[in-house]
């Protein structure tokens, strides 16, 4: 698996994590379920399929720990679910999924089940997961629905820390980035805030972007190895060419506050646009930020009125702006991690997405005198 950093690209100033991943965030984990098989002409129900789906577990405790978090839309064509209850609680309170658009029934079911069968006997459960999508029917038999809770349950098994697979990965398998063959990408941060050290990871399933608008490290890559060098695998004439969505999920060690999240959460559209996505008309550019901060603390619970008041920590807001460079930089990073570890895939009806070719990015790198 090829990464930025393994061919010497440098993107923004900032100290990278050891894993250079979300999981860097102390307590993060990550698991992914793949699912590959079939080929040929498309039969609904049948194949080819290319999907999968990739979940991001808080901690090991997540929905009894205290673990603000705050949301962002660049643009709404898309879904993430349990936002609403982010928005008014502050609080994340389920591991995060991401699959393709139309198995995020299944895969939020499956997380409720989850949580169920991990509760004591008789106890009633309570949950509104964060599910996330984007669309891979270009390679996938996306109405075929070929996810099922097993999948989900055996990504919840296998999450851990340290480095996480990337690429043509769990909810990452069948999507599309500028283009080239996409999918899931990660990066981390290291920064010194008020007088602390705090780590930044950002994890991304990368499915948008037109070719001529790929930038890497502020160079035009996208202009110089166009469609008619190494081909698209969706229709450039068409106004749709290049359509799709990516879903961002920000993490960090940092004592904020839900507002503070939400800030985070914004400027991951930053990372974004400097790789080249506009937030298109057909886009879902949905952001998520969460802080562990504060996760020694147990979730109160809504029946136990009578508990005392619960101190928290928190960074002051002016504090936070190296939080916001890590999270540009980490986003952008972690869409180019997503290209740089795709391989090329060839999925229904022959329609194949090629993948990024690292040495002539390196040759457009060398050119431009960013490498």
């Amino acid at each position: 698996m090829t990464r930025a950093r393994d061919l010497g690209i440098r993107i923004g100033t900032g100290t990278q994590g050891p894993a250079d991943a979300i999981s860097d965030v102390d307590g993060v984990m990550v698991g992914h379920t793949t699912i590959v098989r079939g080929e040929g002409p498309l039969r609904v129900g049948e194949g080819p399929v290319r999907t999968g789906v990739t979940v991001v577990v808080p901690c090991e405790d997540v929905g009894r720990r205290m673990l603000f978090a705050g949301c962002h839309r660049l643009n709404g064509n898309g879904e993430l679910t349990g936002l609403e209850w982010v928005r008014e609680s502050g609080v994340l309170t389920s591991p995060v999924a991401i699959t393709n658009t139309h198995s995020v029934g299944v895969v939020r079911d499956a997380l409720v089940s989850a949580q169920v069968r991990s509760q004591p006997p008789g106890e009633v459960s309570w949950s509104l997961p964060v599910v996330g999508e984007t669309w891979d029917g270009v390679l996938n038999d996306v109405n075929g629905m070929h996810v099922r809770p097993e999948h989900v349950w055996r990504a919840l098994e296998s999450a851990s820390a340290g480095p996480v697979p990337e690429g043509n990965v769990g909810g990452g398998t069948g999507m599309i980035c500028h283009q080239f063959k996409g999918g899931i990408g990660t990066a981390s941060r290291v920064v010194d805030a008020a007088a602390s050290r705090s780590t930044i990871g950002v994890l991304v399933q990368a499915n948008y972007g037109r070719r001529e608008r790929l930038t890497v490290a502020g160079v035009p890559v996208g202009r110089e190895i166009p469609v008619e060098e190494v081909p698209a695998p969706d229709d450039v004439r068409s106004r749709h060419a290049g359509a799709g969505s990516i879903i961002v999920v920000v993490a960090t060690d940092a004592p904020l506050l839900p507002h503070q999240c939400e800030r985070l959460a914004q400027r991951a559209g930053l990372g974004i646009a400097r790789v080249g996505g506009i937030g298109a008309n057909t886009s879902g550019d949905l952001f998520l930020a969460f802080a562990t901060g504060n996760a020694e603390l147990p979730l109160p619970s809504d029946h136990d009125t009578a508990s005392p008041a619960v101190n928290v920590r928190m960074l002051p807001d002016g504090a936070v702006t190296p939080l916001f460079e890590a999270v540009v930089d980490a986003t952008e990073e972690a869409i180019v991690n997503a290209l740089l570890a795709a391989e090329t895939m060839t999925g229904r009806d022959g329609i194949t997405a090629y993948a990024l070719p690292h040495e002539r990015l390196l040759e457009c790198m060398q050119a431009y005198g960013r490498h």
